[in-house]
């Protein structure tokens, strides 16, 4: 269905646009093009990534943003898949911080070939898979995977392979063509990023220094290999490996031992699985990059035609350097998802465009990315807000496969849920009874804010409850003071059995001043009331949690509960 046949369906005269939807007319556009003017029976949005170490917040902008493309293009009533491939063949560079260095020894080998640390999953592929899989499920994302381990062992793309091999002069003048300038910082591609190999012995050296392919060495498993000759008629590939010193000839026809370099590899997928849209690293897109390289390869080698592309820039995390799964403790996906529910995770990357790089706060940021995410809420339930905030909102609320994503049935902010777990060291029991709604209704975002305070927050910046009053700073309260506390403590009983505890005690505690100075409840404060509520508020932090300043007063005196309250505030 057009997207014009859609908004007069729903009754409106144009739907709000944002970056998603000017993607998917690009990527459809595209892929009219390239099958003679009319849609494909199936449009591909490909990802892929290769799953080196934990897959963080700056990999998951690949995920999504195949995703909220994919998304749009099935609304509009047309058949899309989200194809995403593990580059699981690639190898393994380097041991992460944290990683026994004894696996220095697996350097060079497939990533499905090289053992799991923990013996949990069976392979070291597979141990950073799973977790970005949960979490991906987690978003209601939903994707066809492609193995490719599987599809270069089982010889699949042995056709593909040979034509690049056959063709290996054509892609040396493309890439020479890169390598022999470099233009605005891109660097000069080595030899062993373009092919992975040593320079080889024979009279065909130049042919065999920037050889399309890389085996794996049969004997260590490693692509540390020399090449010494290749045969075109038997198409027998011979190597050394500059580890183990062993010598095979592996036959590209019948023994599938490698595998393509990355620059060819990639184009030769685009048309082997007919891909319509691919993002990328913005990195990707410079000046003899892999997909300006690809696209100048994929027509003359493969007689396919490059996707539509858009760059995406990095996501980090404040505080931290460029994230890099090759280091140790990266923030992860389901790392994010202890601490914010799948839509927000979702909206912090559908509401920017891929090219504006932003960091995800783990810190006191989350406090105001709720109140943000609830005032839009708020916001999109009024039709005639819609607009392309609201449409971010809907991206991330809700998806084809999943459905509307889980929220709570009772919206508490996140700011007080936090806040009362801070004072009953992360109770969600004692939690839900203070802010009087079930557990149930409150999650997901209960067991988040408890996350949160206790495993997030530091310590230093943690509310600790006094274990009994403070009797020498009672004792020593000036005239004023005790008029306050006397005010406060005569009138909180009916406050906590007010039906709605925390509005009673927010006015009791505001009014406390008020009602020293012979005014009313509801009476305007004065500048000497607000002199004097600053003054008292003060008073209480310190009666309290033994501190000047701490989560919001009438949260913390419904979190202690009157009989606790009580006790820190008469000698």
């Amino acid at each position: 269905m057009a997207r014009g046949q859609r908004n007069q369906q729903d009754g409106r005269q144009q739907d709000p646009s944002d970056w998603v939807t000017r993607t998917a007319d690009l990527a459809l556009r595209h892929a009219e093009q390239v099958n003679g003017g009319t849609l494909p029976e199936l449009v591909t949005c490909a990802s892929g990534i290769s799953p080196s170490g934990p897959i963080h917040l700056g990999n998951l902008r690949e995920f999504l943003t195949v995703h909220f493309v994919a998304e749009e293009i099935r609304r509009r009533g047309i058949n899309v898949r989200h194809l995403h491939s593990w580059d699981d063949y690639d190898r393994f560079r380097k041991v992460p911080a944290g990683i026994d260095p004894a696996w220095n020894e697996h350097i060079g080998r497939p990533l499905s070939a090289v053992p799991d640390p923990t013996a949990e999953f069976a392979n070291w592929g597979e141990r950073y898979k799973a977790p970005l899989r949960a979490a991906l499920v987690e978003m209601g994302c939903d994707m066809v995977e492609v193995d490719q381990t599987e599809m270069y062992r089982s010889g699949t793309y042995r056709e593909q392979v040979l034509t690049a091999i056959r063709k290996r002069g054509e892609i040396e003048t493309v890439m020479a063509r890169f390598r022999t300038k470099k233009v605005d910082g891109a660097e000069e591609p080595t030899a062993e990023e373009e092919s992975g190999h040593g320079a080889g012995h024979d009279g065909d050296l130049d042919s065999l220094i920037r050889f399309p392919y890389k085996p794996y060495c049969r004997g260590c498993g490693r692509d540390t290999v020399t090449l010494t000759s290749y045969d075109d008629e038997t198409t027998d590939l011979a190597y050394t490996c500059d580890v183990c010193g062993e010598s095979f000839v592996t036959n590209i026809a019948t023994q599938h031992e490698g595998k393509l370099v990355w620059k060819v590899d990639w184009p030769m997928r685009w048309t082997y699985e007919g891909v319509h849209f691919e993002p990328g690293g913005v990195d990707h897109a410079s000046p003899g990059s892999s997909y300006t390289v690809g696209k100048e390869i994929v027509g003359p080698i493969f007689g396919g035609t490059a996707p539509s592309f858009v760059g995406y820039s990095f996501v980090g995390v404040a505080g931290m350097p460029k994230m890099s799964s090759s280091k140790g403790g990266v923030p992860t996906a389901a790392e994010a998802l202890r601490i914010l529910e799948a839509p927000i995770l979702r909206w912090l990357y559908a509401r920017r465009q891929p090219k504006q790089a932003f960091n995800v706060d783990f810190g006191q940021e989350v406090l105001r990315l709720y109140d943000e995410w609830d005032a839009l809420t708020k916001k999109a339930a009024i039709p005639e807000k819609r607009d392309a905030a609201v449409l971010a909102w809907e991206r991330a609320s809700a998806t084809s496969t999943a459905g509307t994503l889980p929220t709570p049935a009772v919206v508490v902010p996140f700011r007080m849920l936090s806040s009362v777990a801070d004072v009953t060291a992360g109770s969600r029991e004692i939690t839900a009874r203070t802010v009087g709604a079930s557990e149930a209704d409150l999650e997901p975002r209960l067991a988040k804010a408890a996350t949160w305070i206790t495993d997030y927050v530091d310590p230093e910046d943690r509310t600790t409850v006094r274990e009994a009053a403070d009797t020498e700073r009672l004792g020593s309260l000036s005239e004023q003071e005790t008029l306050w506390i006397g005010l406060l403590v005569k009138r909180l009983a009916s406050a906590y059995g007010a039906a709605d505890p925390v509005d009673a005690l927010t006015t009791l505690i505001y009014g406390v001043p008020k009602l020293g100075r012979g005014l009313t409840l509801a009476d305007a404060p004065t500048d000497e009331v607000k002199a004097d509520q600053k003054a008292f508020f003060k008073l209480l932090y310190e009666l309290l949690v033994a501190a000047e300043r701490g989560p919001r007063l009438p949260t913390l005196f419904a979190a202690l509960g009157p009989e606790k309250a009580r006790s820190l505030l008469v000698p």
